[in-house]
């Protein structure tokens, strides 16, 4: 079965992001569960914590169709000191917050070496930072998202997602989100048939289909291999209409989170009606 939804607003609570998922016809949703463009928060409530689980069970949402993101203000890669030691502290509190409400998973960018240090040291720093966090969690996986590779950002190539995970010492609670938009931006030609089981098939080779746990659903509005992160809404960027009907239809992505990030939110359930309507 296919769980599709969108990175819903949490605005007001984060007991709300559950019944934004189903006013779109989501069964599936991500959100941010504090302010994403602030390092600190105040802690989630006990009361807001009740009710996000309680809207969860209320529309049938499970904890392993939810995927929570962290603050894009965090690179777990950081080639300083103070930045870095920010960075992990935010992401220790974006794991716990987790932790609190429940959920399994906590989606997030990998970093950047800012031309400071090298590409092999930020992904061991990357490496050092998920171990740091799980040494001091339970029960939430560290996912790593694939990004376009703009600027100085890491994690473009399925190489770096395989290191970085070669050097988290508990495997069990480490995977993967592949960006439909950043792979292709990337250079992983996912537009025609050839290439899309090529993709696939060099990232089972390379990284290991068992750490595929979510899917960001989006078009591109930058054109194969640019290396730059723009989303379109889907059928309407370079990645034409027949990716998203091949891709809707391939078992491998059945019973995980399959999240649209794009950009026009009121088109959000018709996306998601017609995603369903593509299904075989």
């Amino acid at each position: 079965m296919k769980y599709i939804g969108a990175h819903v607003s949490a605005e007001g609570g984060v007991e709300n992001a559950p019944i934004n998922a189903h006013e779109i016809g989501a069964n599936a949703f991500a959100l941010f569960t504090k302010n994403q463009k602030r390092w600190e928060s105040p802690p989630l409530s006990a009361k807001s914590i009740a009710l996000f689980k309680e809207n969860c069970a209320k529309f049938n949402i499970l904890p392993q169709h939810i995927l929570p993101h962290d603050s894009y203000l965090i690179n777990l890669g950081h080639p300083e000191t103070e930045g870095l030691e920010k960075s992990r502290t935010a992401f220790l509190d974006e794991m716990r917050r987790c932790e609190q409400l429940g959920l399994v998973y906590l989606n997030f960018h990998p970093g950047s070496h800012l031309n400071k240090h090298s590409l092999d040291d930020c992904l061991r720093t990357i490496s050092e930072s998920i171990n740091i966090t799980l040494a001091q969690t339970t029960g939430v996986s560290a996912i790593i998202e694939n990004t376009a590779g703009q600027g100085t950002n890491v994690g473009f190539s399925f190489v770096h997602l395989a290191q970085i995970i070669d050097k988290v010492e508990d495997k069990s609670r480490v995977g993967v989100c592949l960006d439909t938009c950043h792979s292709y931006s990337a250079g992983y030609d996912l537009k025609t048939d050839a290439g899309y089981q090529r993709t696939f098939q060099e990232f089972d080779d390379v990284v290991g289909a068992k750490y595929l746990k979510a899917i960001h659903l989006n078009d591109t509005k930058k054109e194969f291999g640019s290396r730059v992160d723009r989303h379109d809404s889907i059928g309407k960027g370079f990645l034409d209409i027949d990716f998203f009907k091949r891709f809707i239809n391939d078992p491998r992505f059945d019973n995980m989170p399959i999240i649209m990030e794009t950009p026009d939110d009121t088109l959000w359930k018709e996306e998601i009606a017609m995603l369903r309507s593509f299904i075989l």
